[in-house]
């Protein structure tokens, strides 16, 4: 299934911000920041990934359920949505 890259927009706007974070992690480790500060800017880099592929799997599932000639069925969907767990 081909997502429509229109409706994806947000979600590439946060994994655009998560990729800073994360540089921003490396940054930190680099320069021997304090564990605390670390862990809750690699948490906050994780949160954001996640809510991205859930958003990406939610615009799936909706084209799904809307579309004709849809390539995945509800096993596939589930299967994708469990890799996030």
């Amino acid at each position: 299934m081909q997502l429509d890259t229109s409706e994806l927009t947000p979600v590439i706007n946060r994994l655009k911000r998560a990729q800073g974070q994360l540089a921003a992690v490396t940054r930190m480790l680099e320069e021997g920041k304090d564990c605390k500060d670390v862990i809750t800017q690699l948490a906050a880099v994780s949160k954001a990934l996640d809510r991205a592929g859930f958003a990406i799997i939610a615009t799936g599932l909706e084209q799904c359920l809307t579309s004709d000639d849809a390539t995945m069925d509800k096993k596939d969907l589930e299967k994708l949505f469990l890799s996030l767990a």
